[in-house]
Order: structure tokens, then C-alpha cells, then sequence
């Protein structure tokens, strides 16, 4: 490095230790030499090495390396002066050395010397500061000093400051070596003239090369209150019209001062030779100069105002300046109308006549001439009018008719407007109330309800509930219910049921029985509290749910309870001969009234066997000559939930020479010679309307025909217009369309004319002619739905072009099975509901004729119940109960069964005779 290296030995008192010094300059690059410890002591390097030259660790070891192959001490580390030692003149640093054989000690010093490496550095590259613009001149503002962390002449030397035209340099030494600059004022400020100063300051050491730093300096002039405000010019003027808003703005002043700061800061406002009431009016902004509207400018009371306003700096002493400013009032319209309520009339009742005074409005303006000229409005679209009373008075009035219910009230406006340019309005709303008179009568919700009530529910339960509304209010919208007394009904209706007034809710008054009373038409008036009362009425149909609440009845044999019906036949019958018939009715409908028949369980084996669905009778195996009398139980049993039974205990005989025809116990009245006229009459009848009929259906076929509609049917039984029934069934669907209504009259009959039901079928080999049961008051819809299923099933009996379906049967749903194989037996299933049922009992009394000629074959193994072929060949009596016995011929009291049964007995002997013959014929 051209640098000289000194080195020495110390000797102490030991020969086995010595001590070497060397210089070198701080900031070698790693591995630079510092020197050659076997050549400075004199050894050997082969000496050296076999001696196992070691570096002590308690020693700078981590600056320096030793190589002891050659003795070379290198630099391993960067060695900074400055860090190590700081502003020490002199830095040392040491290495302590050892060997073996002998064992020696060498402790090496390293002493670093210092080299321009660092620049005289200030504490921050720019300064600020704040001299007053009237400073004294000679004063001094110190700058801090630059430090540099060499020594020697490489430290801080000199300072030198930029060109200026007011301050000096002045550079002060402390007795330590330190220099510290200060700033001297040698000319006087102004910051008017130039506010700030920047000026540069240089710091350099004594290095070769020398190194230097700089700062800069930055002088703000600080302000002096030596100026006063000026404003840009010596008078304002402004023009106002009369009764401009508060905040309206009059002028804007503008006053400036070239200082800065509070001495620049300028306060505005109204002087002392301002009167009190101009104070009122106006107001200035201290700090913008704006001068604004704060009280009433009245052209009537002041044309002119002329303002004095000064301005204020901020600064010490303060300073000021004034000037006057000159508002000019202009007049205008500046009054609205004034409306005053005088009176209101409300409420008003909504049948106020036309032309009936609401309110009395009076208007006034304070302004004169057109601008005090007041015209009234109010919206067209009210029901109401203004009608000028006399100056500045008007009348409101009603212009049309009112209607609470479609508006209770009305919000009106009355806006007033005068002549003035431009135009002033005001207006003001009131609330009217229109009350209510009873105006309108309650309304159901439907005019027809239906409801249905299972039979024998406990009086008091809850049938159905009506429900009314009224748009009227208070009491006139106050309903109450209750049930009418029509005089339809055989027995009052209050008797049946009776409802809550209050709610609308209807209820059972007893219990009901369905084979009494199947449908109610209830009545029902709902009636406000106006005055007068107004009302309406709706009707509830209440159909009767059938329950199972009857046991069969088992009509034939008739024996008293307790005892046995006796019956012979001959000893010699075969299997199959028919025996007696078991005859049973039950009053309930539906499922409730399928009876089914059975013998109960005996521990002997009977030869006998009862048809499940016919009740009949037959012996299931020849008859041993050893026999005596059997004893059978018969038990009849509906299908109800839960089932009820009758039973009858039949003891049968053979006898050898007995043939018993058992149908002669059944008592079958004759009809009079007056019932065969009259079923003549009513025949004639029938077939002349059918005629009629007939020929109608056929001038509706012709007219589709000429529509082009080349495939028609018609289908259902004749109508006819027979009398309609005390009606249930108002606003329904009506059995006409299967039943036509006769007034038939005459001896045997009731004094009451009576209905019945008729129906011809032209397919027919002879007139059809069926007399039922009156139609009364309890029929029942499900009775019209169950016709009017069979009349969509049968072909139309009026239908000439109609041929019979060979291959009717019922649906899986309604096709009667089998005695063995109903309820889980059969593979068939039961009518599902009472409509069914009835369906099948309007089918059985289709055939009624049949048991009136003495050609029915009810009686018979495969009869059809008079049901021709055409009606289904699969129908008999043996897949279906009988009901022949619910068919009721005029005149008697006798059943269809009854009169089948002693048809049917009367053709049992005849039966077995022959089959006694054909028996004999086969012996042979």
C-alpha cells in the first residue's frame, strides 16, 4: 500500500515470550498482507510449522488469519477506524500467537491507522428559519455544525456560505477543535419586497483529496403590521325587491392588505353611525365582506338604505379602512291572499241533497289594486262547489251525491289566487267526514251454501257457518242472524237446527235421522242494526250423512220372537230345490242396507245351504230316509260399520206326500179396478209426452245432421215436465232429466197429490211402467246423482236408433260378485258408497213392471230381476241383493218381493214335480 510497516520485539522476562508490532490502514480488502511473523522472529517456516504455530482465541483472531506453512499474517475481515475506535487518535488491535517444543508466546500489535474515507456530514441536507422582518441588524441565527468521523487533518476544517445580499458567515472554534457556523444580519429585511432567502452553506476537511458536504438554508421573513386595508373601491350600490328572503345576498365587499398573516387578516363590518333599525334589516359576513337580508324590507316604509362598513387588519397596532354602500328597494306583489275558515259542517251525512252548505270561507289580501284581487278554487273532481256569497265570502256547497262506502272522507283544498304579476297563491286543506246512513243491505257470501251433518250427532253440534258482510259502519253494520220459517218443510225448521246470531254459526237442535229426513234447505236472514233494518237471505242445503243405526228386518218368514218358522218338503227332493226365500229390509242406505245371508255354525253337518245375496233357501244334498226334522239359524246381516244382524230359526220337515208351496203365505193384495184405470191413464200419458219427445230429438238430429255432424246419440231417459217438487234443490242440478213427476189422486192413495217416478223404454216388448215411493222432502242430491248414473249407463229408452249393448257390465268399482266371494271373499267388491247403492235400486225398480204382469222371475235360480237381456245378461240375482222389497205399488201394501214370493212359491211345486218325475224316469 506504500505505506511503511514498523515492527519490534519486546523481551520480557521470559526468553519463551516476545511481543511484534505492525501499522497498517483501515479498509484493506480481505486477505491484503500484514506482515511475516517467521521472517520478523528470525525462524525458520519449517521450524515454525513443526512447532505447531496456534492462534490464541482470546484475541482479535476474527480480523486476521495466520498461514503456518508460511508465516503470513493476512487480513480475513473488514476493519473499519471508525467503528472500532471512534475519535481516538491512535487504534490498536491484537493477535496473540503460541508454539510447542518449546513452548513459546508471541503477542502481535496491529495498530490501524486512519484515511479520508468519510465527508463532513450535517445533521439534515435543509434548514428553515424564521427571522422577523424588522430584526435588528448584526444578529446572529447559529447553524448546526457538520461532523466528521475522521481525525487527524482528515477531520472537519472550514465552512463557506453562498452569495447573498443580507447575511454573513461567522465560524466559531471551541477549544475542543470543534466549529460551529452562525448566519450574521448585515442589511435590513422586508418581506413586502422578498419574503424568503436561500442560501447554501458548504463544510470541507483537510483530506488529500479534501471532502465536503452541504446544507441548504431556507429564511422565511416574518411579517410586521406596516400596511392597512384597501378596498377596490370607495363606494358599493345594489338594488332589492321588497320582501326578499332572509340570507338574500346585497353585496360583496372587498378589502385587501399586503401583509400576511394576522396583520393581513381583514374583519368586516357595520359602523357605529349605523342606525339601530337598519341593523335589523342587514347583516355582514365579518370575514367575506358579504352584506345579507336578516329582517323585512317594505318598499311602503323605505326606499333607500345606505350602509357604512369599515375594515379591520388583525395585526398590532391594528389599522383600518371605510367605505358606504347604497341599496335600493323595489316594489312588487308581495302579499298572498289570506283564506279564513269561517265555519265547517262535518261530519255530513252521505244523503245530503245538492246544493247543501258545507263550510263559509272568507279571503283577504293585504295588497291593493290587482294584486289584491282574490279569485277561490278547489278540485273539480269533488262533489262539492264554490258559490260567492258577497265580497270576499264564499260558500262551499255539494254538487253531487255521496257515498260513504266508496269514499268516507274527503281532503279539500281551497287555494286562493290574485290578480298580481306574478300571481300569488295560498291554500289550505280541511278534513271532511262523510257519515253513514243505512244504505246497504248485508250481503253472503254465496246465496247457496251445502253442508253435511252425520245423523244422530248430539243436538248443539256445529252444522256450518254463514258468514255476511256490510259496507256500511258502526250499528248499521251490525249483523245478526236467524233461520226462517219458509213453510216449506212438513215440521218448522227451528225444530231442526238453530243459529248463533252473533257469528253466523248454525247448530243441530236435535238429532237428525237420515231415514226420516235426508236434506234440510235452512233459510237463513242476516239483518243489520240500522235503522230501518235491511237484510238478506241465503239458503244452506244440509244433506243428512247416513250412519248405520238399523238392524235388518226380516220380513218373511213372520214368527214372534222367540219362536221357529216350520217349513216341509218332500222327503224324495233333490239337491238344488229351493226351499223358502229369507225376506229382510233395513231402513239405512248405501253399504249400511247391503244384507247379506248365512247360516250360523252347528256341530252337525246340514244338507242345507242359504244363497248369500238371495237369502233363498235350497238343499244342498239328497235327504236320508232316516232324517228327521233340522232346526236352522238363519242370520241376515248388513254391511255396515259397525255390521248389525237379525236372525230366524226355520225348522224344516220332510214329508213324504207334502208339497208346500210357501209363497202362499205371503198375503199379496189385489188392486182395485179403479188402480188398473188409473196405471191405464197414466200409460196413455207417458206414451203421448214420449211421443212428443221423440219427435223433438228428432228435429235436433235433423238440424246436426245439416251441420255436418255425421256421428250423434242421444242419450237419457225421456224428460218430461211433470210438477217439480217442493224443491230442495234450488239453484242445483234437478232430477228431471231421470224422473218425470205425475199428480196422481184417487182412492188408496194420500189426500196429498203424490210423485212418481216413470220411464218407457221403446226397445221394450211390452209398456214399462214403474210406480215408486213419493219423491218428498228428504230426497237427497246423492239420489239424483245415482239416476243420473244410470240414465248415462242404459241406453236412451227414447233413443229409436240405440241398439242394446250385449256386453254391458259394470265397472270394477260397481259390478256386484258373487254370495262367496264378498268382503275379502270375492274377487268383485261392493257398491263404494251410498250413490252406488241407490244407482242399483233405481236399476232394480226399472224392472218393476215385470212383478206387476206376474211375469217376474225374481224367484227363479237365475233370474234377472225384470231387467231384460238387454240390460246386462250378467246381472242376476244371484251377484245382487234384493231390494224389490223398498219398490211400493199404489193401492197396496203389499212389496214387489211379496208378490214375487207367492209367484215364485207358486212355481216351486210345478219345479218339484218335475224334477220328482225325472227322478222316477232315471230309477227306471
Amino acid at each position: 500500500l506504500g505505506l511503511p510497516r514498523v515492527f519490534s520485539f519486546c523481551l520480557f522476562l521470559h526468553s519463551s515470550s516476545a511481543q511484534i508490532r505492525y501499522s497498517i490502514p483501515e479498509e484493506l480488502t480481505r486477505g491484503a498482507f500484514v506482515g511475516n511473523i517467521a521472517k520478523d522472529l528470525g525462524t525458520d517456516v519449517a521450524k515454525l510449522a513443526a512447532a505447531n504455530l496456534q492462534v490464541l482465541s482470546d484475541s482479535d483472531s476474527q480480523y486476521f488469519s495466520v498461514n503456518v506453512n508460511t508465516g503470513v499474517i493476512m487480513v480475513s475481515e473488514r476493519i473499519d477506524r471508525e467503528q472500532l475506535c471512534g475519535q481516538n487518535p491512535r487504534c490498536f488491535l491484537h493477535l496473540k500467537l503460541a508454539i510447542e517444543n518449546p513452548v513459546e508466546f508471541y503477542r502481535i500489535e496491529v495498530e490501524i491507522l486512519d484515511i479520508n474515507d468519510n465527508p463532513p456530514e450535517f445533521p439534515s441536507d435543509e434548514v428553515s428559519l424564521r427571522i422577523y422582518e424588522l430584526a435588528s441588524l448584526g444578529a446572529r441565527f447559529p447553524i448546526q455544525p457538520a461532523q466528521d468521523p475522521d481525525v487527524g487533518t482528515n477531520t472537519l476544517q472550514t465552512y463557506h456560505l453562498s452569495a447573498n445580499d443580507n447575511f454573513n458567515l461567522n465560524v466559531k472554534a471551541r477549544t475542543d477543535g470543534g466549529k460551529f457556523p452562525e448566519l450574521v444580519l448585515e442589511r435590513a429585511l422586508d418581506r413586502e419586497f422578498r419574503a424568503f432567502h436561500y442560501l447554501v452553506l458548504t463544510a470541507e476537511d483537510g483530506g488529500s483529496p479534501p471532502q465536503s458536504s452541504k446544507i441548504r438554508i431556507t429564511i422565511q421573513v416574518l411579517d410586521a403590521n406596516d400596511n392597512h386595508p384597501v378596498f377596490d373601491r370607495p363606494s358599493y350600490g345594489a338594488r332589492l325587491v321588497e320582501n326578499s328572503p332572509l340570507g338574500t345576498l346585497v353585496v360583496k365587499l372587498n378589502a385587501t392588505d399586503v401583509d400576511e398573516g394576522p396583520n393581513g387578516d381583514i374583519r368586516y363590518s357595520l359602523s357605529s353611525h349605523n342606525s339601530a333599525a337598519l341593523r335589523q334589516i342587514f347583516a355582514i359576513d365579518e370575514q367575506t365582506g358579504e352584506i345579507r337580508v336578516q329582517g323585512n324590507l317594505d318598499f311602503e316604509e323605505a326606499t333607500v338604505y345606505e350602509i357604512e362598513v369599515e375594515a379591520k387588519d388583525m395585526g398590532s397596532p391594528t389599522m383600518e379602512e371605510h367605505c358606504s354602500v347604497v341599496v335600493e328597494i323595489t316594489d312588487v306583489n308581495d302579499n298572498a291572499p289570506e283564506i279564513v275558515l269561517t265555519s265547517v259542517s262535518s261530519p255530513v251525512q252521505e244523503d245530503a241533497t245538492p246544493g247543501t252548505v258545507i263550510a263559509l270561507i272568507g279571503v283577504k289580501d293585504s295588497d291593493s289594486g290587482d294584486n289584491g284581487q282574490v279569485h277561490l278554487q278547489i278540485a273539480k273532481e269533488l262533489p262539492f262547489k264554490l258559490v260567492s256569497s258577497f265580497k270576499e265570502h264564499f260558500s262551499l256547497v255539494t254538487n253531487g251525491p255521496l257515498d260513504r262506502e266508496k269514499a268516507s272522507g274527503y281532503n279539500i283544498t281551497v287555494r286562493a289566487v290574485d290578480s298580481g304579476s306574478p300571481q300569488r297563491a295560498t291554500q289550505k286543506t280541511f278534513y271532511l267526514r262523510i257519515a253513514d246512513v243505512n244504505d246497504n243491505a248485508p250481503n253472503f257470501s254465496s246465496p247457496f251454501d251445502t253442508a253435511h251433518v252425520q245423523e244422530n250427532s248430539l243436538p248443539g253440534t256445529s252444522v256450518f257457518s254463514v258468514s255476511a258482510s256490510d259496507p256500511d259502519e258502526g250499528s248499521n253494520a251490525k249483523l245478526s242472524y236467524s233461520i226462517l220459517d219458509n213453510g216449506m218443510q212438513d215440521v218448522p225448521i227451528s225444530t231442526y237446527f238453530r243459529i248463533d246470531q252473533d257469528n253466523g254459526t248454525i247448530y243441530t237442535v236435535r238429532a237428525l235421522d237420515y231415514e226420516q229426513d235426508k236434506v234440510f234447505q235452512v233459510p237463513v236472514e242476516v239483518k243489520d242494526a240500522g235503522s230501518p233494518a235491511l237484510s238478506s237471505t241465503a239458503v244452506v242445503h244440509v244433506f243428512v250423512l247416513d250412519e248405520n243405526d238399523n238392524a235388518p228386518n226380516i220380513v218373511y218368514p213372520s214368527v214372534p220372537k222367540g219362536s221357529a218358522f216350520h217349513q216341509a218338503i218332500p222327503a224324495l227332493a233333490e239337491p238344488g230345490y229351493l226351499i223358502t226365500k229369507i225376506v229382510a229390509v233395513d231402513a239405512d242406505s248405501g253399504h249400511n242396507a247391503w244384507l247379506s245371508y248365512q247360516l250360523q255354525e252347528t256341530t252337525e253337518d246340514l244338507p242345507f245351504q242359504v244363497e248369500r245375496r238371495s237369502g233363498e233357501i235350497r238343499l244342498a244334498q239328497a235327504l236320508r230316509e232316516s232324517e228327521d226334522s233340522h232346526r236352522l239359524v238363519v242370520e241376515v246381516r248388513d254391511n255396515g260399520t259397525p255390521s248389525l244382524s237379525a236372525s230366524v230359526v226355520i225348522v224344516i220337515s220332510p214329508e213324504e206326500t207334502s208339497v208346500q208351496d210357501f209363497s202362499k203365505s205371503l198375503d199379496l193384495p189385489q188392486s182395485s179396478p179403479k188402480d188398473t184405470n188409473l196405471t191405464l191413464y197414466l200409460i196413455i200419458s207417458l206414451v203421448s209426452i214420449s211421443i212428443v219427445s221423440c219427435v223433438m230429438f228428432a228435429l235436433a238430429a235433423a238440424r246436426c245432421l245439416k251441420a255436418g255432424n255425421a256421428s250423434w246419440t242421444f242419450r237419457g231417459c225421456c224428460r218430461g215436465t211433470g210438477r217439480k217438487p217442493t224443491s230442495h234443490f234450488r239453484g242445483q242440478m234437478k232430477p228431471d232429466g231421470f224422473i218425470k213427476y205425475l199428480d196422481v189422486g184417487g182412492a188408496g192413495l194420500t189426500s196429498q197429490a203424490q210423485n212418481y217416478t216413470s220411464c218407457f223404454s221403446p226397445m221394450s216388448d211390452q209398456s214399462d211402467f214403474l210406480f215408486v215411493k213419493p219423491f218428498s222432502h228428504s230426497s237427497t242430491a246423492e239420489t239424483v246423482a245415482a239416476y243420473e248414473q244410470v240414465t248415462s249407463t242404459l241406453a236412451s229408452p227414447c233413443d229409436g236408433q240405440a241398439q242394446p249393448n250385449t256386453d254391458w257390465r259394470f265397472s270394477q268399482t260397481q259390478r256386484p260378485g258373487t254370495s262367496g266371494s264378498q268382503n275379502g271373499e270375492e274377487a268383485g267388491a261392493w257398491p263404494n258408497n251410498q250413490f252406488d247403492t241407490e244407482m242399483l235400486q233405481a236399476m232394480i225398480l226399472a224392472s218393476a213392471n215385470e212383478a206387476a204382469d206376474g211375469n217376474s222371475t225374481l224367484g227363479g235360480g237365475n233370474g234377472t230381476m225384470g231387467l231384460s237381456a238387454r240390460y246386462g245378461p250378467q246381472f242376476t240375482l244371484q251377484h245382487v241383493p234384493d231390494y224389490r222389497q223398498n219398490v211400493y205399488i199404489p193401492g197396496s201394501n203389499a212389496t214387489l218381493t211379496n208378490a214375487a214370493g207367492k209367484r215364485d212359491a207358486k212355481n216351486a211345486a210345478p219345479a218339484g214335480g218335475n224334477k220328482k218325475k225325472s227322478g222316477k224316469k232315471e230309477k227306471k
